[in-house]
């Protein structure tokens, strides 16, 4: 049967109705989705804020920073000297100005003390054979291993923070019920079952600060630099990737 021209020209011009209503030429990443946001990017913090020294509720997120590590060092520690199989972590996931980061960095640090420090004082002798959950590369690794270890292991739970917590996520997956602590303690589980046979998993410097300060042995502190130097870089690394890839931040249109 053959089709004649009242109906080709029909055809060429829904062709051509089609190719004006849908652009061949896309913007690249986010800005290619719509424009309608049915949630709010949160403003960029400031470098410093003076006010928050005066504020309550900056030092109750110091205490809380400080518990939550003092916490974290008594259930970890534990855990590496093969007396507790349990783990426990609680995470703060938002954007902080650098007075409230160093702040929250202090308080950590204060609290993974604390914390080995009571795990020592249950058991002194039990604590110096089982290396006091200090975290050093295990024999038969290298310091390489050990640095990569911690990289990708801070990189699975900093990129699992971000996703868990993302503004965008939580508007469009509304319709389902995900609590950010579910996601978070599962990665942390996951991390701690790979790496604790190479470093013991330090993935947080505070932890491993407060550890081997209380062990206070040599070999404790030969290896150290890797628990900052591969923390530093995984979080980065998972930063970057989710800002970039994920979320396409530098592609936005304004």
């Amino acid at each position: 049967m053959s089709r004649g021209p009242t109906h080709v020209k029909a055809s060429r011009e829904d062709v051509r109705l089609g190719a004006n209503k849908f652009s061949e030429r896309q913007p690249i990443g986010t800005a290619a989705q719509s424009q309608d946001k049915d949630y709010k990017e949160p403003p960029p913090p400031p470098l410093f804020e003076p006010g928050e020294l005066t504020s309550w509720s900056f030092y109750r997120a110091g205490i809380a920073e400080f518990m939550a590590t003092f916490l974290f060092l008594y259930v970890t520690v534990l855990t590496v000297m093969g007396v507790s199989k349990s783990d426990s972590k609680c995470s703060t996931a938002r954007k902080l100005s650098l007075t409230r980061a160093l702040f929250y960095m202090v308080m950590q640090c204060l609290g993974a003390i604390c914390g080995a420090g009571v795990v020592k004082g249950f058991g002194k002798a039990l604590y110096q054979t089982k290396g006091g959950g200090a975290n050093v590369v295990a024999p038969g690794y290298t310091k390489g291993d050990g640095l990569a270890a911690e990289i990708m292991g801070t990189f699975v739970l900093v990129y699992t923070v971000f996703s868990a917590t993302d503004a965008k996520r939580s508007a469009r997956d509304s319709h389902v019920p995900i609590l950010a602590p579910l996601p978070i303690g599962f990665a942390v589980f996951l991390v701690h079952l790979a790496t604790i046979p190479i470093t013991g998993t330090g993935i947080n410097p505070a932890r491993s600060l407060g550890a081997a300060i209380i062990y206070n042995k040599s070999h404790a502190w030969d290896d150290h630099w890797i628990f900052w130097v591969g923390p530093f870089i995984g979080a980065a690394l998972a930063a970057l990737y989710h800002q970039v890839v994920i979320r396409a931040i530098p592609f936005k249109s304004t």
